[in-house]
């Protein structure tokens, strides 16, 4: 079977966030992995996929807010 590869305006859409958010995501290291060809950057769905599974939560961590 073919791997499926969504670029980065698909992966935006797929998570409904800016695709300038991927861009600052790839520099900063954070976010899923990417591929990149020449000069176009590709997702695998499977990389995708793995990421979103890493990211479920049961709760949100109980941390301390700052004293204002």
């Amino acid at each position: 079977m073919a791997t499926r590869h969504l670029n980065q305006i698909e992966l935006a859409a797929r998570w409904n966030i800016s695709p300038r958010t991927l861009e600052r995501w790839r520099w900063a290291g954070e976010g899923p992995q990417f591929i990149k060809l020449g000069g176009r950057v590709v997702y695998r769905l499977e990389d995708v996929e793995a990421f979103e599974a890493e990211q479920i939560r049961q709760a949100t961590p109980n941390v301390p807010r700052a004293m204002a």
